[in-house]
């Protein structure tokens, strides 16, 4: 098992895990066909998808004030930078809810032999400060490789306006 070092940090560490799997699961079955939308039959359907939908949202929006409040590890790399990872333009600064699942992650990536570094840090400064530092679109990526993982993208709503990529509108 990996070992793993606070770098400092006084916060306490979290004590809930984010369900990602359910959120995804939920607005996976609330997606409506636009033909059957169409329909009037289907419209009782497609009302209750966007009801689910909305819960779904409110869900997310709950889960989002949590981890805002909630105080994360952020490891360090073997050099002393944010352990960030790279995808589709985005970069991701990985976040554990604990020392187990930073040590499960450790084990995952193949590099449980070294001792990992981390900080304490509460997610609101990790969406409001630490994201629009980074000289790309960013987001945090929590308990990365898990069942339990949640994104907070860099998106209206999740981070400062400045930060945020612009969707173009969708809904």
């Amino acid at each position: 098992m990996a070992r793993v070092t606070n770098n400092g940090g006084d916060i306490s560490g979290p004590e809930r895990r984010s369900k990602l799997a359910d959120l995804a699961d939920l607005t996976d079955s609330t997606a409506a066909p636009a033909a059957a939308a169409a329909k009037p039959a289907e419209a009782t359907r497609t009302s209750s998808a966007e009801e689910q939908l909305a819960a779904a949202r409110r869900e997310f929006a709950v889960l989002l004030g949590e981890f805002r409040r909630t105080a994360v590890l952020v490891p360090f790399d073997a050099y002393g930078s944010l352990w960030t990872a790279d995808q589709n333009g985005v970069r991701w600064i990985c976040a554990f809810s604990n020392e187990e699942a930073l040590a499960r992650f450790a084990q995952a990536q193949g590099d449980s032999h070294r001792e990992w570094t981390y900080r304490t840090i509460l997610g609101a400064r990790l969406l409001d400060v630490m994201v629009p530092m980074l000289p790309m679109p960013a987001g945090v990526a929590l308990d990365a490789g898990s069942d339990e993982g949640m994104l907070f993208p860099p998106v209206e709503g999740i981070v400062p306006d400045s930060a945020a990529v612009d969707l173009g509108g969708t809904e």
